[in-house]
């Protein structure tokens, strides 16, 4: 028998998170998608830079996250791109999360999709707002760390 194709682990990720906030978490929680979301996620027609993380009820919901649509979707499902996606999570996580992000200054983020044991996960991040000077330090080290690979590139020559 033919085998699929490895597809890589990692669907999509939100480099925007970690450039504006001080990720002080990680949690991985599953969600609950539909068929043609996953087909889109496979083709990696997914987005999460606008994405955030909200706690309704005891429930964790995933906001802005785009999935778009393949153009070969079902005729009788109409997909809406940047529908609110359930996320799955342990109740005393949700309620120490929620804990957590009702002191000032926390959020929830999502900081990537890739796939587990054929599921899609979503990683989030309990995250803390940057300023705006913490924001050029990172741009200042990630400038400074290219300066020198880029010294050591050429004395290697």
């Amino acid at each position: 028998m033919a085998k699929k194709p490895e597809t890589s682990a990692r669907i999509a990720d939100n480099k925007k998170a970690v450039f504006n906030y001080f990720i002080e978490e990680r949690f991985e929680a599953g969600m609950v998608l539909q068929g043609w979301e996953v087909k889109a996620a496979r083709e990696g027609k997914v987005q999460l830079t606008d994405g955030y993380v909200v706690i309704r009820e005891g429930e964790m919901y995933i906001i802005g996250c785009q999935i778009n649509a393949l153009k070969t979707a079902s005729t009788h499902v109409s997909p809406d791109a940047v529908r609110t996606k359930k996320l799955l999570l342990k109740k005393d996580e949700i309620r120490r999360l929620s804990a957590k992000v009702e002191q000032k200054g926390y959020t929830l983020v999502p900081l990537n999709l890739h796939w587990k044991n054929g599921k899609i996960k979503c990683e989030i991040g309990l995250a803390k707002g940057k300023a705006e000077h913490d924001k050029r330090d990172t741009i200042k080290d990630r400038e400074g760390k290219r300066e020198v690979e880029r010294a050591m590139k050429s004395r290697q020559r």
